[in-house]
């Protein structure tokens, strides 16, 4: 995968979850987690490369604050407009 896409989890139409893919091999998997901010929670490959971001909270996260991790590990930033899915239901 070579770009950004943000996947969402409903539960009776509400955004319960969300995750948003970094670019990365089809090989590269989770093997540690580290809490990025409030509602954010950034996950690792055994060398410690980022594959993506968690998002406990879609309803309360803001583009903002997405793109402040973004800009940590070195991504090209969000538009709020990309986060509108999770504003939607």
């Amino acid at each position: 995968m070579k770009e950004l896409y943000l996947e969402i989890t409903y539960r009776h139409g509400l955004p319960i979850a969300a995750y948003l893919y970094l670019p990365r091999a089809s090989r590269d998997r989770s093997r540690r987690s580290a809490k990025a901010a409030a509602g954010l929670v950034i996950d690792f490959t055994h060398r410690g490369k980022p594959i993506g971001i968690e998002i406990t909270a879609p309803t309360k996260v803001t583009a903002a604050a997405v793109n402040r991790v973004l800009k940590e590990l070195g991504f090209p930033l969000i538009k709020q407009a990309d986060l509108a899915p999770l504003r939607a239901a």
